[in-house]
């Protein structure tokens, strides 16, 4: 049988210039790796928005593009995030929610509308170097808690972008693993060889990952449910399996 992957790049044009919005997380990164395999060329994206793991996550970013052998890259501040609030990743006013993977309701880490402001920085990019797709690593597992990680909030920004740049522009936005349970992405990452040791997905914590936030709980269990360790040092590991 054809992997997921395999499936997948068959129905992509081999001459592609891609963008891929690459956070330095372990979903951005298999991302990033789908999209250097089905592109002729490839620009990494990382967005700084003065979050509480910033400086960790742009180091993710660098090396994962070390790793992936991407030179060229873009990091964007748009720290006005950060002044706009209403998430405890940008406001440490607010506590970050602790791990509870049973909950529906958005928890506080959601940050207003940030893959909206990732997306439109990442057009303007894309109409400038006349790329032809944004990949983005979105997880629709995690869109009981981020209404804007949904291939239907996807669909409506890729035509809004028809709509809002030069007629003869085309820009597809590209999901390869909307559809992917979390323990899918650990083994094709470690089938495809992703350098997952090197990303980082902890929301409150830079040295070791704090194990108790909702990213962490997240990880953890895909990890068990795949059988794999994960690679990255914690401050502790609950049983999220």
């Amino acid at each position: 049988m054809q992997s997921f992957f395999a499936i997948r790049h068959s129905s992509f044009v081999i001459d592609m210039n891609s963008i891929v919005l690459l956070s330095g997380g372990m979903d951005s990164t298999l991302t990033a790796m789908i999209a250097r395999r089905d592109s002729e060329r490839i620009s990494a994206l990382h967005l700084n928005y003065r979050h509480r793991t910033e400086r960790r996550e742009l180091k993710a970013f660098e090396d994962v593009c070390t790793a992936l052998d991407i030179s060229d890259r873009l990091v964007v501040d748009i720290e006005f995030l950060r002044a706009i609030g209403g998430s405890s990743l940008t406001d440490e006013t607010i506590e970050v929610t602790k791990a509870n993977l049973e909950a529906s309701d958005i928890p506080s880490s959601y940050v207003p509308f940030r893959n909206g402001n990732f997306l439109a920085v990442a057009t303007s990019w894309a109409e400038a170097i006349r790329a032809d797709a944004l990949y983005i690593g979105a997880v629709e597992e995690d869109s009981s808690g981020y209404p804007d990680c949904r291939r239907s909030f996807f669909d409506a920004f890729e035509r809004a972008i028809a709509m809002g740049t030069k007629p003869e522009t085309s820009i597809r936005i590209v999901t390869p693993i909307i559809h992917l349970r979390k323990s899918e992405i650990v083994r094709e990452s470690i089938r495809l060889g992703a350098p997952i040791g090197k990303t980082w997905s902890c929301y409150q914590s830079e040295d070791a990952a704090c194990g108790v936030c909702d990213s962490c709980a997240l990880r953890l269990r895909s990890f068990v449910e795949a059988g794999i360790a994960d690679p990255i040092p914690y401050k502790v590991r609950p049983n999220y399996g």
